[in-house]
């Protein structure tokens, strides 16, 4: 059986000489992980098609035990992310969280989206790199499952309040006049950062990356957001570690979390 589809290149692994095995998050059948013969060979032309983080059309053969490239071309190589350390170090995290958190045989037309118009905007510097992951990663987790509800107050149901607070535990918002009948960790957000938040999450897709944040509240945005992912995930990603390692923007002292 053949399957005809575009995907995007999230890892890669040497096999052989000449061969390797590269998981591929495709528009119609979610994650696949694939044998390229020759791969790395100088004259193979599936050579840059099936290289990390190139957007390919795919033609994949299923035999009864795995899948192979039986036809590939490049349609993207983002290359900016190629030239930028710390770019590429966050489009590599990018691509660890898409294989934890997206489908296996099954479509993921949004997701590839998702990352594809993450690694665009981080290649045109059009949005900090900060906004950008936590855009990311409070949409594809909206996806796999974990929405939280930011609608209104758990409390008394307001939809605006200067003290909001976000309990990632829990994934409610609660404001200030009523944080205090909660027990349980929380993160003052205020009306900004929650505003941030609920773009990410019930917004139309095309507006999903038009607006943008003051330098001050992104390090709440991200905090938040990966407390959030870390309370429902439960584990660690290697790349993030070395992004923060490596970047430049300062998040500064995290403040706001009480409980």
């Amino acid at each position: 059986m053949k399957i005809s589809t575009d995907g995007l290149v999230i890892r890669e692994q040497n096999i052989k000489e000449q061969d390797k095995l590269i998981t591929v998050l495709t528009r119609s059948n979610g994650v696949i992980r694939a044998f390229v013969h020759g791969a790395k060979s100088i004259k193979s032309p599936k050579s840059t098609a099936t290289g990390l983080l190139t957007y390919s059309r795919f033609v994949f053969y299923k035999s009864r035990e795995s899948y192979i490239i039986d036809e590939c071309s490049a349609k993207e190589v983002f290359m900016p992310l190629r030239r930028d350390i710390e770019k590429l170090a966050l489009a590599q995290y990018f691509c660890e969280l898409l294989e934890a958190l997206s489908p296996e045989d099954d479509n993921a037309e949004e997701q590839l989206r998702l990352v594809l118009n993450s690694l665009y905007f981080l290649c045109q510097d059009t949005r900090h790199p900060v906004l950008i992951k936590s855009i990311l990663e409070l949409r594809l987790l909206t996806l796999s499952g974990y929405m939280p509800n930011l609608v209104c107050c758990d409390g008394c149901a307001c939809f605006e309040h200067e003290h909001m607070n976000f309990l990632p535990e829990n994934g409610i918002l609660v404001c200030g006049d009523c944080i205090g009948s909660y027990k349980q960790r929380h993160i003052e957000t205020g009306f900004g950062v929650t505003l941030a938040m609920r773009h990410c999450i019930y917004s139309e897709f095309n507006k999903l990356f038009a607006f943008d944040l003051s330098k001050e509240a992104l390090p709440v945005l991200e905090y938040v957001t990966e407390e959030y992912m870390s309370a429902h995930i439960q584990r660690k990603f290697k790349a993030l570690e070395f992004y923060k390692q490596i970047r430049t923007f300062d998040t500064g002292k995290k403040s706001g979390e009480s409980g």
